[in-house]
């Protein structure tokens, strides 16, 4: 066995592999980096490795708190604590809130008849009870829950000769009606949360950059499903990456703001059909001096938030995702989904997470501007395909196709700049 050890380490030796007893010394995470290839050399080349997610693509943060000490924090606010609560825990307590509460009024009833003697003089005449025909533990229990829930049966009723009693009865309708209000309070915020109204918000799968107007853009689009709109909708962007200062401090996840409109107004969103959200790579923009192959080596994420109210209840609704460096992809464009049909616009959501390439530089922004400024670039950069261009064509429907081409005039070959794409219905003759 000795001998055969000392052949394969001697054979591994030869053709440059690390030995096996010299990789088991290594750590877990280089032994797993080795990667075999042909029996003469190992290929290692920086192999790109999927980046962890901020925010989920559903909206979901993934980030968990832990080492928490300071957990007395949570009961400071209680109410929130509880709407917090998954649905099964907030079931559990809503229950055992009423159930403890009950049990409690319950034994305090029975041990007024214990100590005024009631449940041993009971059945004797002349005798007056603070609670009649409340002879027993379960008639008390019985009896707290008729009170607190104002079922009143008639059967066990409370004498005016019990001074306690009357007191002990003040006492737990208070705080039943406390305990009611904040019980169904949850329960009722709990329901109407609008998180579930942020499942009918829509965002693309991925994030595209191609040029408009002469500028090169970031785009991803939004859409609603629901035909109650949404109220003061707006959207921003945060780009999530780790950067290092000039002092040589790391900061892992740095927030950067993208600006998708908010000097202009663009961010205020009329979310009645699909939109496309774009944000202008200038001299502001962190992406100015990226170029494409700068772009595929780069790690980071953009974070997109529609907030707005809810149509229907007036309460703030907030929508989330996130695109990583590996979705946005450089010269591509949405597929329109607008179409105009007879007396009104339909949406196709078939559509809504479709892209098509287009023909956009590879350098960088920078590189554009500094282009353009030279000699026009877009005469001799065909933006659109042949194939594509007749879908672009946002003629009124006061023109008929055929008077169009009667007058020679040639379709329009560049988009509008919205995310809608407008196709005509001939009237019939």
């Amino acid at each position: 066995m000795a001998g055969d050890s000392r052949v394969h380490m001697d054979h591994d030796m030869e053709i440059g592999v690390t030995p096996r007893e010299q990789v088991k010394k290594l750590p877990k995470h280089l032994r797993e980096a080795q990667i075999p290839t042909d029996r003469t050399h190992l290929i290692s080349d920086p192999v790109k490795k999927p980046r962890q997610r901020y925010v989920q693509k559903d909206g979901k943060c993934n980030v968990h708190h832990g080492n928490v000490q300071e957990t007395y924090r949570y009961l400071s606010d209680l109410f929130t604590t509880l709407v917090d609560l998954r649905w099964r825990l907030s079931f559990f307590i809503f229950t055992l809130v009423y159930v403890v509460n009950w049990l409690f009024f319950g034994f305090l009833w029975w041990l007024i008849a214990l100590i005024r003697g009631d449940l041993l003089h009971a059945d004797e005449e002349g005798w007056t009870p603070c609670v009649e025909n409340l002879n027993s533990f379960v008639s008390a229990f019985l009896f707290s829950i008729e009170t607190e829930t104002t079922i009143g049966y008639g059967y066990r009723v409370i004498t005016e000769k019990c001074p306690e009693g009357i007191i002990l009865l003040l006492v737990q309708a208070i705080l039943g009606s406390i305990v009611n209000a904040m019980m169904v309070g949850c329960m009722f915020v709990k329901i109407s949360q609008p998180k579930n109204r942020a499942e009918t918000l829509m965002f693309s799968h991925k994030a595209v950059i191609s040029v408009r107007d002469n500028k090169m853009c970031l785009m991803f689009r939004v859409g609603d499903l629901r035909n109650s709109h949404i109220v003061e909708a707006s959207i921003r962007a945060k780009l999530i990456r780790s950067q290092q200062t000039k002092e040589g401090e790391f900061i892992p996840l740095n927030q950067t703001d993208i600006n998708i409109g908010f000097d202009t107004g663009d961010d205020r969103l009329f979310l009645v059909s699909p939109l496309i959200i774009s944000h202008e790579i200038n001299e502001k923009s962190p992406f100015w001096e990226m170029s494409r192959a700068q772009m595929e080596k780069e790690e980071f994420e953009i974070v997109v938030i529609l907030e707005g109210m809810v149509e229907a209840t007036g309460m703030t609704c907030q929508a989330r995702s996130s695109y990583l460096d590996s979705e946005v992809l450089w010269g591509y464009r949405f597929t329109p989904v607008l179409s105009l049909e007879k007396g009104f616009y339909e949406v196709d959501y078939n559509n809504f997470h479709d892209i098509y390439e287009t023909n956009t530089p590879t350098y960088s922004a920078k590189e554009l501007s500094a282009r353009l400024k030279e000699s026009p670039l877009l005469p001799h950069l065909p933006l659109l395909s042949p194939d594509l261009r007749q879908h672009t064509d946002p003629f009124s429907t006061q023109t008929t196709r055929d008077e169009r081409e009667k007058d020679g005039e040639k379709p329009a070959e560049a988009n509008n700049g919205s995310a809608t794409r407008l196709e005509e219905n001939p009237a019939p003759n």
